[in-house]
């Protein structure tokens, strides 16, 4: 009988992008932007296993042959259903822990997954996240929820925003699931650091550029001295709304689409 697994940390990708297409292919310094988020994301203490969940689409054969060139394991199943994709790659390895990432995030930091999971397990929370009462620049953003509260939002989520978005149908029920939220000490929710628009992805290249050769594990307060420095790296992509995504969908939910 295999040992139980703690923590699996899930990272969610595809190439298919409305705003930037083939994104998590774009090259950071001679490597795939999603190539980039995995080098960071495997010095987590917290994450024992560490999974690529993409789509069976032809397009995203590209998604498998990253993860595998990085060295980390590639689940596929649905495009568009990724609550359906996520919960039946996290069934595979029943863990206790589910960790939600998402391939748009170049600049995570593997000292912020460690926090928000041991924030999460120390707290005996069915979901915690640093991404909901925000505080952390966007793409930083960090979800952990335990597998029996995935499997009923697996089973009952209905909305197709909620089957989109994987999680939202925990987080807004707050009576029924227990809910932790982790903030940093100040807010820094105006900086953005996601990947969705060409201008985040020079954003990204110039921070990559700055403090990559020097330090590839350069953490996000080293980020925050380099724009302190040069703060008009902080202009290149100001004025996109976060979590623009999410809110189409809402939209297309209202709209009955």
């Amino acid at each position: 009988m295999l040992p139980e697994m703690k923590t699996l940390a899930i990272l969610q990708a595809r190439m298919s992008s409305s705003r930037l297409p083939g994104k998590v292919g774009k090259d950071i310094l001679g490597k795939p932007m999603l190539a980039r988020q995995i080098e960071r994301l495997l010095h987590a203490r917290t994450i024992e296993k560490l999974v690529v969940a993409t789509s069976t689409n032809q397009d995203d054969d590209a998604v498998a042959a990253i993860a595998a060139s990085a060295g980390v394991e590639c689940f596929r199943g649905s495009l568009d259903d990724v609550l359906d994709r996520f919960y039946q790659c996290a069934l595979q390895y029943r863990p206790q822990w589910i960790i939600r990432l998402t391939g748009d995030c170049p600049l995570a930091d593997w000292r912020i997954v460690d926090a928000v999971t041991d924030f999460a397990v120390s707290g005996s929370y069915d979901y915690a996240s640093n991404a909901k009462e925000t505080s952390f620049p966007d793409g930083l953003d960090v979800e952990v929820v335990r597998f029996d509260a995935l499997e009923t939002a697996w089973r009952e989520a209905e909305l197709k925003s909620d089957r989109e978005h994987v999680l939202p149908f925990i987080h807004r029920q707050s009576e029924r699931f227990s809910i932790g939220h982790f903030k940093y000490h100040e807010d820094l929710s105006d900086m953005r650091w996601t990947v969705d628009e060409p201008t985040d992805l020079e954003f990204v290249r110039a921070v990559y550029g700055e403090l990559y050769p020097g330090n590839p594990d350069f953490s996000f307060e080293d980020i925050l001295h380099l724009i302190a420095r040069k703060p008009g790296l902080s202009a290149i992509n100001g004025g996109i709304p976060r979590n623009e995504g999410y809110l189409k969908s809402l939209l297309r939910d209202k709209q009955g689409e």
